[in-house]
């Protein structure tokens, strides 16, 4: 019997013990008004928001301010410490977070060089033991190391989040292998963070087998952010779904797509 997508239905992603319909999560920052910001996370379908502590004003009476327009009845906001260079910093930006009214979830982000903002290993370790032992669920946004994805894992994260190419490069999944070896090897979710640029790229990483994908310049860099987020919904759900389905082998020669056994002479 034919294999029908109803049968490939896919479960919740579950991170932290808690289920969520959407694998797409979008970010907050660079849009050019709150209103663009709001539409596009809607067309994108994504569930979960993350919000830069560091750099938003978490009054949420504020019209002005981002948190003013994201109802959190709608929403799963994520705490995200966008901005610290220190584990100091990320640890007493989590712990703001978590006074602020945020959830026990937090987006880990120690970053190491300001030009490619690619994490600094050792201070974000530190950072995800300290805030694990205090009751936080750490999703730990890290580069594309096996090495330092185990230790993640092993330290307690919720959730490890590999990068598909450096923060707002828009260069889309560099290294497929090393994303997949990644999820094979971790029993935690693994979100690509990072890097993607456009629904190809999105449909590409997802098709590695990934839980999902977090982004934000993609869909607030496009000349039509809400077109895009609706591109990347689809796009998420195409890779999802391909992965599922599971792809032909590919060869280095032709093959056939009609039989050869009984054609007419």
């Amino acid at each position: 019997m034919a294999t029908t997508v109803e049968s490939l239905a896919d479960s919740a992603l579950s991170i932290g013990g808690r289920e969520f319909r959407s694998r797409l999560m979008v970010g907050t920052g660079k849009y050019r008004d709150n209103s663009t910001m709001v539409d596009a996370i809607a067309a994108s379908g994504a569930e979960i928001v993350t919000v830069a502590v560091r750099r938003v004003d978490l009054d949420r009476t504020k019209e002005a301010g981002i948190l003013y327009h994201l109802d959190p009845k709608r929403f799963f906001l994520l705490a995200n410490t966008a901005g610290c260079y220190t584990a100091e910093d990320a640890v007493r930006y989590a712990r703001l977070a978590r006074e602020a009214g945020f959830n026990e979830f937090i987006k880990l982000e120690v970053i190491g060089d300001e030009e490619t903002l690619l994490p600094d290993v050792a201070g974000l370790l530190e950072a995800a033991r300290t805030l694990v032992a205090e009751g936080f669920k750490v999703m730990a946004y890290t580069n594309d190391d096996l090495v330092t994805a185990i230790k993640l894992a092993d330290a307690g994260c919720a959730t490890v989040m590999p990068l598909a190419s450096p923060i707002g490069s828009g260069l889309g999944l560099i290294n497929a292998y090393n994303i997949r070896v990644i999820k094979r090897r971790l029993s935690v979710p693994v979100i690509v963070d990072a890097g993607v640029g456009t629904a190809s790229d999105a449909c590409i990483t997802m098709e590695q087998g990934v839980d999902g994908i977090l982004m934000n310049t993609a869909l607030a860099a496009a000349e039509h952010p809400v077109a895009m987020g609706q591109a990347m919904k689809h796009a998420v759900e195409a890779g999802r779904l391909a992965f599922l389905a599971g792809r032909m082998a590919q060869r280095e020669v032709a093959l056939p797509s009609s039989p050869t056994t009984g054609m007419l002479g």
